[in-house]
């Protein structure tokens, strides 16, 4: 084999080599790609959307992230309602946060197929521990969420989503 041959051999190995360490460091530390499975969130993301999830962002109120499930051995994605110390109250499908009113503009869709008699979220009164997080899914009546499975402890947060790859006509970083 001829000497220029090798180098040219041992060239391609090093950039396959850098090209793997860099997406290895990448994805254990920088970002992740998800694939988002159920309806818990729907309209915001359906079942099988593929999304981006940052693993550098700093997590805050209304914030979708994906975390490790403290029940299972599978990750969900839900929004972020309540930092440590706060209070999160729903009375009569209003969020109450330490006593101040939030608007949730991604439950419209979702209000729209209720009832006059029904409520989309059903009253509840928690405060948040430190080092935990209160989640909730988009589609209330069909999440498993901390109204069901509890507080999720800020280090089994895998990261903030930041952005859907697929469906492509749905393709761009989220509000």
């Amino acid at each position: 084999m001829s000497e220029s041959l090798k180098k040219e051999i041992w060239s391609w190995v090093k950039a396959v080599f850098l090209g793997v360490a860099i997406v290895f460091i990448c994805r254990a530390f920088i970002f992740t790609p998800v694939k988002v499975e159920g309806k818990s969130m729907t309209p915001t993301f359906e079942d099988n959307n593929r999304i981006i999830v940052s693993k550098m962002s700093k997590v805050q109120r209304f914030d979708m992230i994906v975390f490790h499930s403290p029940v299972s051995n599978e990750d969900y994605i839900k929004r972020v309602i309540g930092l440590p110390g706060d209070i999160v109250e729903v009375k009569n499908d209003v969020l109450h946060i330490n006593n101040i009113i939030y608007e949730e503009p991604y439950l419209n869709e979702n209000k729209k197929m209720l009832t006059t008699e029904e409520q989309l979220t059903d009253d509840l009164k928690v405060k948040v521990p430190e080092g935990s997080l209160y989640v909730m899914g988009d589609n209330r009546k069909k999440s498993s969420d901390s109204r069901e499975i509890g507080f999720v402890t800020e280090d089994a947060v895998v990261g903030e989503v930041k952005f859907r790859f697929f469906p492509f006509t749905e393709f761009g970083t989220l509000e």
